[in-house]
């Protein structure tokens, strides 16, 4: 059975499974604010061993794990450097300048997310007097507004190696790093290994209702415990979230190369009904489509009940997920082609 409406927005819609369900109303809690939430302890400790990090901090979002990184790397004033194309200049409220009072230099994104290591290297300040001081480079990996492009090892490493021999810092945006990894089939750890910290949603293609953590060395996630107090994300008895993170890591992992699938399928069948998108392109579960007028497609996909999202005036967004199987691939491809005629 397909649902009446068939949500391809994000895979932030996806709805906790009966596993998590059962986890959450079983967990054992405690203040985490005590650090004595036994069920949080045992997330963030395999959380940092996922990422191969010393320690790990479980926060509400992506938005909060990439601030408190952010304002606990650098001090007000200081300058990082990150892609034009990343989540946090485009889709965090600005907050690591309103409230870090930090300034971000964006670099051009590549198609395949990356930022060419020499533009890096030509941005990073001196120490002249009159320069704001270069101290972070943020990247991210699947990086969400190149369509999902994945970032391999390799790529990572070229552009840490040039932070690395500028004296920089270095954070990853890692909301969907276990969709690189089943993509590369190269562990979580090996893809943030010359990262100073990381982050990975829970709340999204893992399928919990709340959470990201934020991983690096333990001096740096004890003073990002404060920043995280500083912001408001103090939580009490959150064991019960992180029961279904527990569950998320052991069982929603592997699963992520059936939305894979599925978005392939997707972007093959909007080829065949002639949309400008070349399947092949497709590396994760996000679909980034070109149009002339997203926002009136969007609008026009609703009325069938198939719902999408809008990356740009002129790009959509389809992502696959855990809540979609190829027969809901299929039955939404039915009704883009009872939508009208191919806006391009």
């Amino acid at each position: 059975m397909t649902p009446t409406t068939i949500d391809l927005r994000s895979d932030t819609v996806t709805r906790p499974t009966h596993a998590m369900r059962t986890a959450m109303s079983a967990a054992e809690v405690g203040d985490d604010v005590y650090a004595e939430d036994p069920t949080l302890n045992a997330l963030e400790a395999a959380a940092a061993t996922r990422l191969g990090k010393e320690a790990a901090l479980f926060v509400p979002s992506g938005t909060m794990a990439n601030l408190v990184a952010l304002l606990t790397h650098c001090q007000p004033g200081d300058e990082v450097l990150l892609g034009d194309q990343a989540h946090i200049v485009r889709a965090e409220v600005g907050g690591a300048a309103r409230l870090g009072g930090l300034l971000l230099t964006t670099l051009p994104n590549a198609a395949d997310g990356t930022m060419d290591p020499a533009s890096i290297r030509a941005a990073a300040r001196n120490a002249n007097l009159h320069h704001p001081p270069t101290t972070l480079l943020a990247l991210e990996n699947t990086q969400n507004f190149c369509g999902g492009a994945v970032l391999t090892r390799e790529q990572t490493e070229a552009q840490t190696a040039v932070a690395t021999d500028l004296g920089l810092r270095t954070h990853l945006d890692g909301a969907r790093i276990f969709n690189a990894q089943v993509a590369t089939g190269t562990p979580a750890a090996d893809l943030v290994a010359t990262v100073h910290s990381a982050s990975f949603c829970l709340s999204k293609g893992l399928s919990c209702p709340v959470g990201s953590l934020l991983c690096g060395d333990a001096e740096f996630i004890g003073r990002a415990r404060r920043t995280r107090k500083l912001l408001g994300g103090g939580m009490r008895q959150a064991g019960i979230l992180a029961a279904a993170g527990l569950v998320a890591l052991d069982t929603m992992i592997d699963r992520l190369a059936n939305d894979h699938r599925n978005a392939r399928r997707l972007a093959a069948g909007l080829a065949e009904r002639g949309f400008a998108i070349d399947p092949e392109t497709v590396q994760s579960n996000i679909v980034a489509l070109p149009l002339d007028d997203a926002p009136a497609w969007r609008d026009r996909l609703a009325q069938q009940g198939v719902r999408v999202s809008v990356l740009s005036p002129t790009t959509g967004r389809l992502v696959t997920h855990a809540d979609l199987s190829e027969a809901h691939i299929d039955e939404a491809l039915e009704r883009i082609g009872q939508a009208g005629p191919v806006p391009v």
